[in-house]
């Protein structure tokens, strides 16, 4: 990883998905502009891919702008799901309905 991400960064993405409740999501620039890096999007979800390597982590609940899960990880839906998430029929979550009002 480049140098601007180091083990701070990491564990402030980290703390803020972990501030995500049961049942709802957010998005990559949501968290982004929490730790104050609004531009920084692509970097959370960097850091998120890697996340297993820092602890447990409710990962599944960050989704991209539009409501649409990480591409290669079948499973996210399937855990949004027990959590009560409901998807709409394009396969996107509801984003009106389920985002995290932090």
């Amino acid at each position: 990883m480049k140098k601007v991400l180091d083990e701070r960064l990491i564990y402030e993405i980290l703390s803020a998905v972990e501030e995500i409740p049961s049942g709802r999501v957010a998005s990559y620039g949501q968290i982004a502009r929490l730790i104050g890096r609004d531009k920084n999007a692509r970097l959370v979800g960097n850091v998120l891919s890697r996340a297993e390597f820092y602890g447990s982590y409710p990962c599944h609940r960050v989704v991209n702008h539009a409501g649409r899960t990480a591409p290669g990880w079948a499973r996210q839906r399937a855990l949004l799901e027990s959590e009560g998430v409901h998807f709409k029929p394009n396969g996107c979550v509801d984003m009106k309905h389920y985002q995290w009002d932090e």
